[in-house]
């Protein structure tokens, strides 16, 4: 059975450095000539994989954690937070002194000016302070939304907002998707799109936003730098990615 296999990037094809490894590139040019498709699923908006996309020829993918969807080039799904609730969280929101951040394909813009929890876990992505538009929001579509506060801050947000998800990858700051949103989603809309199944799935992950994404793939396989829930999912378990993961997990499973 033909296979798709889809790559996280941060923890997974990136490295500690925010590098791909010269391995891990050899390793996905080698399954394409052998016959598989090539996709990323990241919960980096469209503009931020730009340059990885090039580098590795990858024309599909799922970004900002399944709302925004790309096949071939072509815009296949997108999917947002309610108008009315995004701009009922932003009020809550500021009134508790916690910043958000509005991400569409080609941006990322703060709520906020000077913020140390914004600015310091976009770095861990390399990304600079973005630019502030509060009332972004009011005029553009918003895919997805960061909300930067600390974990025992999380519960009140939980409570008055079921509709939403909150999922964190930093103790300063968490996604907000809509209530089903996640890469997984984001991969079956792919997949209605293309003919392949979840069982033809192979899914690179290491974080708690692959955990819907390794529980449903094919085969899912988690970085051993990986996160412990991200861990008890998966079916197969690769090497640290700074220690070529990526190439040793997929010459263990034969893609290579």
């Amino acid at each position: 059975m033909k296979k798709i296999l889809f790559f996280d990037v941060d923890g997974t094809l990136y490295n500690s450095d925010k590098k791909l490894p010269s391995s891990a590139k050899e390793a996905l040019l080698q399954a394409r000539a052998n016959g598989y498709e090539l996709a990323i699923a990241t919960g980096r908006a469209p503009y931020m994989i730009e340059e990885l996309r090039e580098e590795l020829g990858i024309d599909t993918y799922v970004t900002l954690n399944g709302q925004y969807v790309v096949y071939k080039g072509e815009v296949i799904f997108t999917d947002k937070i309610n108008d009315e609730i995004l701009d009922e969280l932003v009020k809550v929101s500021a009134t508790q002194g916690h910043p958000v951040v509005f991400i569409d394909e080609k941006h990322m813009i703060a709520s906020m000016p000077e913020h140390e929890g914004i600015r310091g876990s976009l770095a861990t992505l390399h990304c600079p302070y973005p630019q502030v538009v509060p009332d972004y929001y009011k005029n553009n579509p918003v895919y997805q939304t960061l909300l930067f506060m600390r974990e025992h801050e999380e519960t009140q947000y939980i409570e008055a907002f079921p509709d939403i998800q909150f999922v964190r990858w930093h103790k300063e700051v968490c996604d907000v998707l809509p209530k089903g949103g996640s890469k997984a989603r984001g991969i079956q809309k792919l997949l209605e799109k293309t003919g392949y199944t979840m069982e033809s799935v192979i899914a690179f992950g290491d974080g708690t936003n692959d955990i819907e994404m390794l529980q449903q793939a094919g085969i899912g396989v988690v970085m051993g730098n990986g996160h412990i829930d991200a861990k008890k999912v998966a079916d197969v378990q690769a090497p640290h990615v700074d220690d070529d993961g990526i190439y040793k997990v997929m010459k263990e499973l034969e893609l290579i």
